[in-house]
């Protein structure tokens, strides 16, 4: 069934947005863009929900809500949404956060057993805390777990806080004692003394997805609107790397940044000419750190194939 209603896209309002900006100001996106400031994981249960259709979101949220998905034979096994496109080529930068005050949090190796606050369950801000305990050796098999890959929590508790504003809070209360967040998105914080830079962990993956909702799929016109909406993001891309001044306008009075992080972050981002389909060998890549750093189970079913809509 044809539908006259615009794709509703969710989308992250930080920096990282300013192609789909211009691809709706420039390049004519019919697309009711809604914010999600808690991130990938809100959008996750938003799909489910049928509340939107596409989202752009961070790899590792999405693969690891498709892969608990499939364990759990959720949505018949898909989750109810599948990746279509690549958003960013570069890994993401995650700032490792906690009070201004907390002098008892002096490095990276006195978070073991602490508490780590995240926006929601399967987010990325939850699923990198799982690796850095695997990069840091933290991750302890659970004892009689029957396959022996189940994980101990490295952390004493995770605070679930919605969002970026309420995690800072949280550190310095003490309800928290760190979080992980983009690093140009926290940077503004850390200048301004109200939280505390610790350290910081990069994915060891491709950072930015786009994936949308398999409710689409009943429609005749899902698959073309889908990708008209890519097609826009394509030339809203060209735009972005072609009028980077416009870009850091943009950043500095629309966003939550400084003119200085803006174009300190444009050094350190690359989006693809082409953001239709995902190439394979990413999603299985971050699967296996998934599995190693304990957040999904090695076996059970986990199909990488079954996750993407959209080779490259």
């Amino acid at each position: 069934m044809a539908s006259t209603q615009p794709l509703r896209v969710g989308y992250v309002p930080e920096h990282f947005s300013t192609p789909l900006h211009f691809a709706r100001k420039h390049y004519g996106l019919d697309a009711e863009l809604i914010a999600f400031p808690s991130g990938t994981g809100h959008m996750i249960t938003a799909l489910r929900a049928g509340e939107i259709d596409v989202g752009i979101g961070l790899t590792e949220g999405w693969v690891a809500g498709l892969g608990k998905a499939q364990q759990q034979q959720e949505g018949a096994g898909d989750g109810g949404f599948r990746i279509v496109g690549t958003y960013v080529e570069t890994p993401l930068c995650w700032a490792i956060s906690t009070g201004a005050n907390r002098p008892e949090i002096s490095s990276v190796d006195s978070l073991q057993g602490s508490k780590i606050g995240v926006s929601r369950i399967g987010s990325g801000s939850y699923v990198m805390g799982y690796v850095l305990a695997d990069e840091r050796g933290w991750l302890v098999p659970t004892a009689g777990a029957g396959t022996g890959r189940e994980q101990a929590s490295p952390y004493a508790e995770t605070v679930v806080l919605d969002t970026f504003a309420k995690l800072r809070a949280a550190v310095n209360s003490g309800e928290a004692d760190f979080f992980m967040w983009e690093h140009f998105t926290s940077k503004k914080y850390f200048d301004s003394g109200e939280i505390r830079r610790v350290g910081e962990i990069y994915t060891p993956w491709s950072s930015w997805k786009i994936v949308a909702s398999t409710g689409l799929d009943g429609r005749e016109d899902g698959a073309r609107r889908v990708e008209d909406l890519m097609e826009r993001l394509n030339q809203g891309i060209a735009h972005f790397n072609a009028n980077q001044e416009e870009a850091v306008a943009y950043i500095s009075t629309e966003l939550d940044y400084s003119e200085e992080d803006a174009r300190e972050w444009l050094k350190t981002v690359r989006f693809p000419e082409r953001t239709q389909g995902v190439d394979p060998e990413v999603i299985v890549s971050t699967i296996d750190v998934l599995c190693k750093a304990g957040v999904l189970s090695l076996g059970g079913g986990l199909d990488a194939s079954a996750m993407i809509a959209k080779k490259r």
